[in-house]
Order: C-alpha cells, then structure tokens, then sequence
C-alpha cells in the first residue's frame, strides 16, 4: 500500500476514506481526495489507536485499518471471555463468531486462544472504485467470515497479479461466472462479489437467495469465480496502476499518448481484448476488427497475434477445460441485455434459460450482434460443450458507468444470479 498523505488522491485515498467511514472517524463519503475533513479523520483514528498522530497513512497505519478493510478481527480470548461477550465487545453477533470459528466449543475457550470476529458492515462496498487491491481485502474478509468458501487462483497476469477464484457449495451442478473481461467494465467485479456476500450470508444464516433457499443451491450446485480476469487493465482505468509503473507509460504509448484510460481501455495491459481471444471464430474476429483499424495493440478491440496468447485468457480457458461446467455466465457492461447464442450453435435448453434470466432481470434476450459475434468465451464455451452460456450486459450508458447505477444493477441481476444456480435448470 502507498503511503498517503495530505494531498494525496486516487483510488488507494478511496480505500482509506472507506475504513475511515466504517470506523466512524469519517463522515463524508469517499471521493478520492486526502483533504482537510481526511487528514482530521486520520489524526483521530491514528490517536485512537495509539499511533503516532502525524496524518500520514504509512505501513503502521495501514495495518491499523486492516479490520476496516477486511471486516473482521482476530482476537486473542481473555480471563472471563465467553464468546458472547467478544461478539457484544465489537458489536457483532453470536451467531456470526460462531460461523467464522466452525468446531469452536463455547464452552471451552482457552485464555491465548485466537477467535475471528466479524464486524457489524457488510464486506463488499459499493462507492468506491474496484481495483485489484479492494478485491484482495474483500476475499480475504469473506473467507474469514465464511470459512466454507474455497479461496486460490486460476493463474496469473501479465504483470503477476493473481487472477483470484472462489468457489462455493458441494453438489455436483458445477456452474462459473467471470467478471471484468474489458478494464473499463469494473463494475462487474463487485457486482459478483456482492452477491457471493449475500449468498454466503444467506447459506450460514439459514436465508433465501433470490426465490430459493441458500441451502438447496449448496447442497445441489459447486459455484466458481473468478471476478476479476483483467486486474491489470482495471488497475489501469481505475487509477491503481500510475506513472511510478513502467507500464504506465506502455499503456500510455498504446493509447496515443491520451491519459484518459477510464473512458476507452478495454485491453489487457499489453493492448490484447482478452474476449476476443478465444478460439471461437477468432479468424473471423480478426477480419472483422481488422477492417475497423484494430490491427495492433491498444485500448480496445485488437484480437491478438493468435488466440489466447494472453496469460489472462489462456487462464480462463485452461480452468474451464479442468472441470465440468454445465453453464457459464459472463458479465460485462453495457445495454441490460443478455445473449445467449454463437453461430448456428443453439445447446439443450439455452434459450428456455435465456428467457427466465431475461424475465428475471428485465434485460432483453438478444442474438450478439455481427461484429462482436466472435471469440469471445460465451462463444467458445458454447462450441466446445454445447451447453448454455451467456453475456449479460449490465447497466446503461458509457463504460466505465458511474457507481450510481450499481444498487440498481445488483438489484437486476441478484435473482437471474441465483436462478443460474439453481440444480438441474439444464437438465430435460
């Protein structure tokens, strides 16, 4: 993490506002900028925790705010401790100490003994912007609270960063949904991520998700994501990745010269679309983005010098070969539709589970148009197994779209979610 200090803006001054929000030494929301009402913030919460009090955020700091990032504790029981007590002390709920700590015996808590504690404010935040650093602290604080949450990685970027997967539930339906093909499609990534939150709650306390019990998804159905196949490109558009990278600069040489990252680049750090590398009509995708100017790498559109020569792609490709997924869903933005078919390729029930995900989220059920049609994974999912796949394109308006539109995006598509779940839905 950077060090940050009055004066200080971007996305990592987002995250920071963020737990300073959460620990209530904060009261206006994020924006990006370490101002007055910031430095004040700090100068408290650093005094609170027995800091130096001198408004910069350093590593000590950082560690400090770690919980407020996270949404756990980890606390060492005390004489006198009952887990009640603990889960009273930080304002969490007994049920909740409970589920992150399986096999504990209440009554048998060891004075030393490490107890994870989750705090009172959902994991997963939705004002500010989703970078590859947000989504590391939301796993970790999911899998804290959610023990039954398998947590690892498909592989890795162009830049090494870990291309993240979770999985959830033990039946034998196994269903992947990916997020963040496209950098300036972020938004995506939080949408899944919430609703693994919301999922997971709802499993451990005994909830529904959409119109089904929790339970019934996972006990019938193994759930994998991967949230997040574009980290760097995201990082990127977002502001993470800056001018003390050098691959800044090479962006920035594929971009014209141009800074404005978040409104254009799609790409891979290396100027590749990774959803047009997969080997489903990549020749056709070539002629056609060809004879739109895309022949060299940059911000968008350009399909590579052969399928799957990105690191990030070949992941994704590599991971579905190793299982047996029924359905996939891939999620990318914009115009509230969902397609749902590659060439003449029409498998088992696609389009009867198209139209109940296009009922459910309001979106329209359409056919990609021509010059998208082509080697994206939806394509080769549906070429290789001939089993439903599908992109929905969340949201409305220029990518990257404003954070205004997520409460209604998730609100859209937490049902056609969870229905795309749902056992046997492929089968008949």
């Amino acid at each position: 993490m950077k060090t940050l200090r009055y004066g200080s803006t971007g996305p990592q001054v987002e995250l920071l506002q963020l737990a300073l929000n959460r620990s209530g030494d904060l009261q206006s929301p994020p924006d990006g900028l370490f101002g007055p009402e910031t430095r004040s913030a700090v100068l408290r919460f650093q005094q609170r925790s027995g800091l130096q009090a001198d408004g910069v955020v350093g590593p000590r700091t950082w560690q400090a705010l770690n919980p407020w990032l996270t949404g756990y504790r980890t606390v060492t029981v005390r004489s006198g401790d009952s887990l009640f007590r603990i889960a009273r002390r930080y304002g969490s709920s007994l049920q909740a100490v409970e589920i992150a700590n399986p096999g504990i015996d209440p009554l048998q808590l060891r004075i030393g003994q490490q107890i994870t504690v989750p705090l009172n404010f959902p994991v997963v935040p939705e004002n500010i912007r989703f970078t590859s650093t947000v989504l590391n602290y939301v796993i970790r604080g999911l899998q804290a609270r959610y023990p039954f949450l398998t947590t690892g990685g498909i592989g890795r970027s162009v830049l090494g960063k870990p291309l993240s997967l979770i999985l959830i539930g033990r039946g034998s339906n196994q269903v992947f949904f990916n997020a963040s093909h496209h950098a300036n499609e972020w938004i995506t990534t939080p949408v899944l991520m919430k609703f693994l939150e919301r999922y997971a709650h709802a499993y451990a306390f005994g909830e529904g998700i959409g119109s089904t019990a929790a339970e019934t998804l996972y006990n019938g159905s193994t759930l994998s994501i991967v949230p997040m196949v574009n980290p760097d490109g995201v990082d990127l558009v977002t502001g993470e990745l800056g001018p003390d990278s050098q691959a800044y600069y090479r962006a920035l040489e594929l971009n014209g010269g141009r800074p404005g990252f978040p409104d254009n680049w799609k790409a891979n750090i290396r100027g590749v679309d990774l959803n047009l590398q997969y080997p489903a009509g990549w020749e056709e995708a070539r002629e056609i983005k060809f004879s739109e100017g895309y022949t060299s790498p940059g911000p968008r559109d350009y399909v590579g010098a052969a399928p799957l020569t990105e690191p990030e792609s070949r992941a994704v490709y590599e991971y579905t070969l190793e299982n047996d997924f029924a359905l996939s869903l891939s999620y990318h933005t914009q115009g509230e539709v969902i397609y749902w078919k590659f060439s003449d390729f029409q498998p088992p029930r696609s389009l009867e589970i198209g139209r109940e995900l296009s009922r459910l989220s309001g979106y329209n059920l359409e056919l990609t148009p021509e010059r998208s049609a082509y080697a994206g994974y939806k394509d080769w999912f549906i070429q290789q197994y001939n089993r439903p796949s599908y992109t929905v394109e969340a949201g409305l308006g220029a990518s990257p779209l404003h954070l205004s539109q997520f409460p209604q995006i998730y609100r859209d598509n937490e049902a056609l979610l969870s229905y795309a779940l749902t056992p046997g839905i492929t089968e008949g």
